[in-house]
């Protein structure tokens, strides 16, 4: 009777990590995106460098959207809403996309942007405004830790993705 609960209790302890692998992988391998001339949350895979295509046309209106969720349960889709919007210089972008196609080496080294210089490349913005601003300036900072505050029910928000 022991060795029929032992085996019991390990398969389910099996099967719950199976579950929990699978859920994260899922989630792991895709994020949020935003639509700028549709208005449309969208999902796409994580590796895509914004501007993306985005989901009317061939426009590269596609930006990187943080997701937060309010209640902080991730699930919780009528709490979530987007903290703000991320994207790449064209330059930085063009080596993030030739870095993961393997195409790396061809480029001339000194035409390579620097993982410090990197900062000054990627840009973010509030939702409802239409100026970027370079991650690593104070301005970029704020908009994007801003959203790190208790709200009035005393929880943090998180960060949701798909």
């Amino acid at each position: 009777m022991m060795l029929a609960l032992a085996v019991v209790l390990l398969a389910g302890a099996a099967f719950r990590l199976v579950h929990f692998m699978r859920e994260r992988g899922h989630s792991d391998e895709l994020a949020y995106f935003y639509d700028l001339s549709e208005r449309k949350l969208f999902v796409a895979p994580r590796t895509l460098v914004p501007p993306i295509r985005g989901i009317n046309n061939d426009e590269p209106d596609g930006m990187r959207a943080i997701v937060i969720s309010t209640s902080g349960d991730s699930k919780d889709k009528t709490g979530q809403k987007i903290a703000y919007l991320e994207k790449y210089a064209p330059e930085l972008k063009e080596q993030f996309e030739a870095m993961q196609s393997g195409q790396e080496s061809r480029a001339p080294s000194g035409s390579r942007i620097s993982r410090g210089a990197a900062q000054s490349f990627i840009f973010v913005r509030r939702l409802n405004e239409a100026t970027w601003y370079p991650v690593n300036t104070m301005e970029g900072e704020k908009i994007m830790t801003e959203w790190q505050v208790p709200g009035p029910d005393g929880k943090t928000p998180i960060v949701s993705v798909p």
